[in-house]
């Protein structure tokens, strides 16, 4: 389907042994649209389903009546025939166009389906592998705080800090589906400890078997506890509860060591679950926790009896509703093991990063701040263990410390680098959209001039706009540049007025007749003066805000105020 006359051609050649005349010629690719819309109307009479009896040719004119009628959706449409005559019915098949401003030559479309083509390959090997990985880097900085000068006078260089990597853990995974149904995981992992490591590997088949629940298979081996085999079941026992088993087999060299564990989870009301497990092997135990997790908070209390380890845990996190999506959290930690005090943030620095710093106060514990680096699908952990004591100088550093660096690293390094990317995107915006912002200009143009009679008609109703300007505004006079990127749209929106009323909805008002967009990707607004029953009003909107004048509760009556304002703003503009 090159163009509507091969789809034709086509569709006769499927016809041939059912149609008793041939079809008339059908038109080029370089076909105007009248001669389209001849051939459509022509085709559309040759394969109606109505001119059929026999129930298979009315069958397949059905199939070859849609085809025509698709067909000519595509070529009718000018960006689509375009998209169509590169790349094929393939490029009208690529995710993204329906967002995507769609571009008005050829070179621009090649380019923007390039572009959909490589973020829409690179979303398909992320489903389809799901890559994960965790690196963790333990650092031992206990000599900051509990130092023995008078070990450290003998030895060279005793007297700096000794600061050391004392472990190291790197685990990644990764998925390949194989068949609708059927998903193969493989994961491995490696772990070092003050000289002593190990690692292991491991292999997972899950199987979804109804839409209530899957099952998986997982064969593991490793250097230290020998092999494993283990069994998953998950099954959706309600809509409001469902419920988790798992077994598995360790064969070590002291013998077969078997675990089993089973967690049964409910939905106590839509933004709390109620969660109680069991576990019995090498660590048996029994925890039952309630979480709540709305849209500004996170909330977690669980209780567990176990052995060796039994405790009582309790953390809280507010989201603060910003564009960083910080957080903020605190928990509390007590059993037979002592006292743990967590507290910290999490923020995003970037698109796909993620930094959180948590501060570890317990008694024996010490005091520990763990820093979290997430980029997409990895994570990179520092636990760095300040002291084995409970010091408040530990503590005070390990809290402003990760703060200052934050706030330096993010005023010098992460504020320029994001506010470059950002002109520098603005930057290809507005090349990219120069073209056809120059054509919507002269289109605005052209339709004040066609409607500049009718404005006059109007103008002697009650509401009247003396004037109004459309884009980004300043209060700087000398800045020319920024003065070229406001429009005068007082004739337009003059024409939009009805019944002494101007209504706008909740869009943007570059689409508006008479409107176009003077600065690309810049944040605009409406500023408009207009005189209602002889009083002056003066609105400000944003670009995508609802207006509905006249309003008058809302804006000001006074009369000489607004023609101060509007003196000041005619030479702002001007």
């Amino acid at each position: 389907m090159h163009a509507l006359g091969y789809v034709c051609r086509n569709l006769y050649c499927n016809l041939s042994l059912s149609v008793p005349s041939p079809p008339p010629t059908p038109p080029s690719p370089q076909a105007t649209q009248d001669e389209l819309k001849a051939s459509y109307r022509r085709l559309c009479m040759l394969y109606h389903p109505d001119k059929h009896r026999d129930p298979e040719l009315k069958s397949q004119a059905e199939q070859l009546f849609n085809q025509v009628h698709q067909a000519y959706e595509v070529l009718s449409d000018p960006q689509s025939r375009a998209i169509y005559d590169i790349f094929g019915k393939k490029g009208l098949e690529v995710e993204g166009w329906e967002i995507v401003e769609r571009k008005r030559t050829p070179v621009e479309i090649r380019e923007e389906y390039e572009r959909l083509q490589r973020e829409r390959e690179e979303r398909r090997l992320q489903q389809r592998t799901n890559p994960k990985g965790t690196i963790s880097v333990g650092v031992d900085a206990t000599d900051l705080f509990d130092r023995y000068d008078e070990d450290f006078e003998e030895m060279p260089g005793g007297g700096f800090p000794h600061i050391e990597i004392n472990r190291m853990h790197i685990s990644q995974s990764i998925e390949a589906p194989l068949t609708n149904s059927d998903t193969a995981m493989l994961s491995g992992s490696l772990s070092t400890h003050n000289g002593n490591g190990g690692g292991n590997i491991n292999m997972t088949v899950r199987r979804v078997t109804s839409a209530k629940g899957w099952g998986e298979l997982e064969f593991g081996a490793g250097d230290i506890l020998g092999p494993l085999f283990g069994m998953k079941v998950f099954r959706n026992l309600t809509p409001r509860c469902f419920l988790t088993a798992q077994c598995g087999m360790q064969f070590s060299p002291r013998g077969v060591r078997p675990s089993c564990s089973l967690m049964t989870a409910r939905h106590l009301d839509q933004n709390t679950m109620g969660y109680l497990q069991w576990r019995w092997g090498p660590h048996s135990s029994m925890t039952t926790s309630v979480v709540r997790d709305t849209k500004t908070s996170h909330f977690t209390l669980a209780l567990q009896l176990g052995v060796p380890h039994s405790y009582l845990m309790m953390s809280y996190q507010y989201k603060f509703q910003d564009e960083d999506q910080t957080k903020v959290k605190g928990s509390i930690k007590t059993g037979w093991f002592g006292t743990v005090v967590e507290y910290g943030a999490e923020r995003k620095i970037s698109r796909h990063s993620v930094l959180a710093a948590t501060v570890s106060v317990g008694v024996p514990q010490g005091v520990t701040l763990k820093i979290r680096l997430a980029r997409a699908n990895q994570t990179y952990l520092f636990p760095v263990h300040l002291t084995d004591q409970l010091l408040p100088s530990a503590v005070f550093y390990a809290t402003v410390g990760p703060l200052l660096v934050y706030m330096a690293i993010h005023r010098l390094v992460i504020i320029p680098y994001t506010c470059s990317q950002k002109q520098q995107d603005l930057e290809l915006q507005r090349k990219s959209s120069e073209v056809d912002m120059v054509k919507k200009k002269q289109e605005a143009e052209s339709a004040v001039r066609n409607i500049h009679t009718y404005y006059t008609q109007i103008k002697s109703n009650c509401l009247i706009i003396l004037n109004a300007w459309y884009g980004k505004f300043v209060t700087d006079n000398s800045v020319r540049q920024e003065r070229a990127q406001v429009i005068d749209v007082t004739v337009p929106l003059q024409c939009l007025v009805k019944d002494s009323k101007l209504i706008l909805t909740e869009a943007s008002k570059a689409g508006l007749p008479g409107f176009y967009d003077p600065c690309v990707g810049e944040d605009k607004s409406l500023k408009l003066l207009y005189q209602f029953r002889g009083v002056m009003h003066q609105v400000l909107s944003a670009d995508t805000e609802a207006l509905r004048i006249p309003k008058q509760c809302k804006y000001t009556t006074t009369t000489q105020p607004l023609y101060n304002h509007y003196s000041t703003l005619t030479t702002t503009i001007s």
